[in-house]
């Protein structure tokens, strides 16, 4: 190989080796600057999280795709339910994806919760949160939340609050119990990614939420009002949305 063109290729070897040495580093560099900011705020101990107004339980699949009822879902519920009954949270805003109409995070969480022993009085249905980003953003643009305790797992939550805070939304956050499953190191190494993305949609390329919708104040009924027959209530008794099917009672 000719000097000249050796020293080409050597050239354009050790500029994309910097540049790769770079993107490490930034990516690198992204999440610890999440996990940093949002350590401080996260408590790993049910017994530990609140007392707060309202607690927000992002949706996910109930199912895994092996068939087998998802763990990710058990803890989310266990936890949401458990701090209901332990008066560490007096509301719960249950927020998920209803794509499709085979596919619906928000109700499903609902029945699960119902069965629980959590009113349906303590519950609103949020039919659009199709991401974290947007769970968050209708949050606070929508239903008004100011300050509230986020309800998933530990890997989730960095990312979560750090939107949060951005958003405007005074958060803390409680870990949903974890066990050891299928495919969750996959999930914790695309949680890496994601953080990744967020400081984008926050900082660089401005992200909308899908689909904001008008205000819809949450009302909350102190735990005093809520009679014996909110827990056993059928499906038209839940919060109804005013004007739009992203935000209203199963049906």
């Amino acid at each position: 190989m000719p000097i000249s063109l050796w020293k080409g290729v050597r050239g354009l070897l050790m500029s994309l080796g910097g540049l790769a040495l770079l993107a490490i580093l930034l990516f690198v560099g992204a999440n610890l600057w999440v996990l940093a900011e949002t350590r401080g705020r996260i408590d790993h101990g049910l017994q530990q999280c609140g007392p707060e107004r309202v607690g927000i339980v992002f949706g996910t699949s109930h199912w895994t795709r092996s068939g087998q009822r998802n763990p990710h879902f058990e803890g989310r519920m266990q936890a949401a339910a458990r701090l209901y009954r332990g008066e560490r949270v007096q509301h719960l805003l249950l927020s998920g994806d209803n794509s499709t109409r085979y596919y619906n995070e928000p109700v499903t969480m609902w029945r699960d919760l119902r069965g629980r022993a959590v009113p349906d009085a303590a519950m609103t249905l949020d039919y659009a949160g199709f991401s974290t980003f947007d769970t968050l953003s209708r949050a606070r643009g929508v239903f008004g939340v100011k300050r509230a305790l986020l309800v998933t797992q530990s890997w989730h939550l960095p990312r979560a609050l750090f939107i949060a805070e951005a958003l405007g939304i005074e958060a803390r956050g409680c870990a949903a119990p974890e066990r050891p499953s299928e495919g969750v190191l996959w999930l914790k190494a695309r949680e890496w990614a994601a953080r990744v993305a967020t400081l984008g949609d926050l900082y660089v390329w401005g992200r909308e939420p899908h689909f904001l919708g008008p205000e819809e104040p949450l009302q909350i009924v102190p735990r005093a009002a809520l009679s014996a027959a909110d827990a056993s209530s059928a499906a038209d008794t839940a919060r109804e949305s005013a004007s739009d099917s992203a935000s209203s009672t199963p049906r």
